[in-house]
């Protein structure tokens, strides 16, 4: 009977506050939802053709820059491009904390899961962020998205397995690539070491060079856990 009842509490009272404090869409500002069907649908998909790996727009086949310099994950997907109200929401969930529009994000990243299965995924993977920037922010964006993604897929959340072992200034402000990279150099480290018996993905709000993701992946194959593949809402083209 407890347990009953709590879904239906939980229920009531997140009716009870969309009574009093409406959604509003992070890109338009119309009330009904925290990211609107009208808004993701003048927002540019990551569609193919593009690189099998980092997801770059290409001719499908794998980049040069792939070739030359291989990624630590296997691969990459994403939904949206980073821009418009893709943008707007990652602003909203990462800047203006609308963590409730991490639901709507992940449900476009869940449909873009089942459409990308990379072999028999065994849980997710959060980017971790560094301990000050998490209490400023109040939650890990990369956290909030994850759990999201859980609850939709079913597919377990390790939390805690990745761990961010140095603070670094944010990526955003990194002027190229190498800067990115040299960034987030040995920034983050496993935890746990026992095997976590199958592939992981990795799950963040947004890619850009994909050194944050290459630098993550690499932590868990150097700590035995590969492969590694990445999901992210957004990509930068």
């Amino acid at each position: 009977m407890r347990l009953a009842v709590a879904p239906l509490l939980a229920s009531v009272w997140s009716r009870g506050l969309d009574l009093l404090f409406p959604p509003r869409c992070v890109s338009c500002g119309s009330f009904g939802a925290f990211l609107c069907v009208a808004c993701l649908a003048k927002t540019p998909r990551a569609q193919p053709p593009r690189c099998p790996v980092c997801w770059m727009p290409g001719s499908g086949d794998v980049c040069g820059r792939c070739r030359h310099e291989p990624f630590a994950f296997e691969a990459a997907r994403c939904p949206f491009v980073y821009a418009g109200a893709a943008r707007d929401a990652v602003h909203a969930l990462k800047y203006r904390g609308v963590s409730a529009v991490a639901g709507v994000m992940a449900q476009a990243m869940a449909e873009c899961l089942t459409k990308w299965p990379p072999q028999e995924v065994v849980a997710l993977v959060p980017v971790p962020m560094a301990g000050p920037r998490r209490r400023s922010r109040g939650y890990n964006q990369s956290e909030v998205l994850a759990r999201e993604l859980s609850r939709l897929s079913g597919l377990p959340l390790l939390n805690g397995l990745l761990v961010r072992r140095k603070a670094a200034p944010p990526q955003a402000r990194a002027t190229d690539e190498a800067a990115r990279r040299a960034n987030v150099a040995d920034a983050f480290a496993v935890r746990r070491r026992e095997a976590v018996g199958g592939p992981l993905i990795l799950v963040d709000d947004v890619m850009t060079s994909g050194a944050t993701l290459d630098a993550c992946a690499l932590a868990l194959c150097e700590g035995g856990h590969n492969p590694v593949y990445a999901l992210t809402f957004a990509r930068e083209d």
